[in-house]
């Protein structure tokens, strides 16, 4: 079997493979997107980091590509949809850089504290200016940590040996867990009203996109120092640009841009106040080692033993019964991040049911989908089908799981019902044909949505004209409907509808579409 290898990784990853009887290696660094096209169908395995671009046009070259490993966390460089749709599984390697990140977040922290990179270039110059580069102590100052994951609270850990005020803000972290860490659970209001220093640990996605703008940092402390070790995009650069110009914000540290590399004359990389390395949050000896180890290990065991570990979309099964199962794992994994959107904070308990034809099978993996789908959307790429069960656990949340032969209105139905906070939802999903998931129920509302995309959510009165008021305002605003499902309780009763659009709808559109007659609610949620 022939593994790819297009990412540079260290000789002691690459000896794993060698090591390895029934598998001949080829390290091809430096591929241009078509050249990876042209190979790519000669290979089982393919191992890279953050450099290339696994695409769906990759995917689809990729005619004997069972398993993609990418060293690190991060996959967000793979199409992990349609790898998932070609039976190709796609691993990563958690936790082998969360000290790394959260000890450089720290060592950026103290740079900007007492302006450590500026100084020794002025001094590198021929110049002496102490006075200059007078800075701030860390002492008894308070950080706002904006999200409690695996390196949020590495960083936490760390301030407070620093004799740091910690608050932390993360809706899907209890305040009595905080509490043990030693954090003192904030509003994300809390943290822009009292830090002297903010920093950001959370996954890009629609709703962490700009988080620090220009509203956020004007309900922040004059003199507010930035920290973003996390993901280019989660503070609008352009803003931050502003407030420092302004003066608002006293300084900045990015480790992390939405292009990468930056150009020379981006404002950021000009400005004296920012501390500014290139995305070496995960550039350690150590850590360096330890991915390109476990990937390594990884793809061996996969190749040569069939084991599945730290897979982003397959439980540890065998490769046949993942083909049956896959379906299954695709629509379980919508359901789960359906209800943690609908309900934006994560469930007490979750209960999951197989019924009908899946219940011939093992659900667990299923179950574990679905867990996979709550804690993802909130954990980013962090959580995986082999951690999800303990984060969960460390969350509080209660997993029961059942299956039924009784087929009720479908062949085949997965069925999930959360409790949060004393109120309860139910959303079921079936299979039509053998790889059409679809979302079917949602509490007492039947409908058939296809669980994909960009989609409004919406409650409403059902009443004439409702359907079109919110079509209309949409297509003023340049926002195409790429298809609408609609579901009722009663004849003027309420009413809800699934309408996906092609792209992500912006904050002011959703809140004139929520403000529109007979409107009850609406959340935008991707699926």
């Amino acid at each position: 079997m022939k593994v790819l290898v297009s990412d540079p990784l260290p000789d002691v990853g690459l000896a794993v493979l060698h090591d390895a009887a029934d598998i001949d290696v080829d390290v091809r660094t430096g591929l241009t997107p078509e050249e990876l096209k042209e190979i790519i169908g000669g290979y089982e395995g393919l191992i890279i980091r953050s450099g290339t671009k696994v695409t769906a046009e990759v995917i689809a070259a990729a005619h004997r590509l069972r398993i993609i490993g990418r060293a690190g966390v991060g996959v967000e460089n793979v199409d992990v949809d349609a790898a998932s749709k070609k039976g190709i599984v796609v691993m990563n390697t958690p936790g082998g850089n969360n000290v790394t990140t959260g000890e450089h977040t720290i060592s950026l922290m103290l740079a900007l504290a007492r302006h450590i990179p500026q100084a020794a270039a002025s001094l590198k110059a021929g110049r002496w200016d102490r006075q200059k580069f007078t800075g701030v102590e860390v002492c008894n100052k308070t950080l706002g940590v904006v999200g409690l994951g695996n390196v949020g609270r590495i960083v936490a850990e760390r301030a407070l040996g620093l004799r740091m005020k910690v608050l932390g803000y993360d809706p899907f972290i209890p305040a009595e867990a905080a509490a043990r860490m030693g954090v003192e659970s904030a509003s994300l209001d809390e943290i822009y009203r009292r830090s002297d220093f903010i920093t950001v640990h959370v996954p890009l996605i629609e709703e962490t996109r700009g988080l620090i703008n220009r509203e956020a940092i004007a309900r922040m402390k004059t003199g507010v120092r930035i920290i973003n070790c996390a993901r280019g995009g989660i503070v609008d650069e352009n803003d931050l640009a502003e407030a420092l110009k302004e003066g608002k914000v006293a300084g900045a540290a990015l480790d992390v841009y939405v292009d990468e590399p930056p150009s020379p004359d981006h404002p950021l990389v000009q400005l004296d106040q920012v501390v500014t390395t290139p995305h070496l949050g995960a550039s350690t000896d150590e850590a360096q080692l330890n991915v390109s180890i476990a990937v390594a290990e990884q793809i061996r065991d996969f190749l040569v033993d069939g084991v599945i570990r730290y897979a982003v979309n397959a439980p540890s099964v065998s490769q046949d019964l993942l083909r049956e199962l896959q379906p299954y794992l695709t629509l379980g994994e919508k359901l789960g991040s359906l209800h943690v959107q609908l309900s934006g904070k994560f469930p007490e308990e979750i209960r999951i049911e197989g019924g009908g034809e899946v219940a011939q099978y093992d659900i667990a993996p299923i179950a574990l989908a679905v867990l996979k789908g709550v804690l993802s959307f909130a954990m980013g790429e962090t959580v995986n089908y082999v951690n999800a069960p303990f984060i969960a656990q460390e969350r509080g949340i209660k997993v029961v799981q059942s299956k039924s032969e009784i087929t009720r209105d479908f062949a085949s139905y997965i069925n999930v019902r959360s409790r949060t906070a004393g109120e309860e939802t139910e959303i079921e999903g079936a299979l039509f044909g053998t790889n059409n998931p679809r979302i079917v129920r949602l509490n007492d509302f039947y409908f058939e949505a296809v669980p994909e995309g960009h989609i409004l959510v919406s409650y409403n009165h059902d009443v004439p004209g409702v359907v079109g008021a919110m079509g209309a305002l949409l297509g003023d605003n340049g926002i195409n409907i790429a298809g609408l499902e609609l579901g009722r309780e009663k004849v003027g009763g309420r009413a809800i509808s699934f309408i996906r659009v092609d792209n992500p709808v912006p904050r002011e559109v959703l809140d004139r579409f929520r403000a529109l007659p007979e409107v009850i609610s609406t959340t935008a949620v991707r699926l």
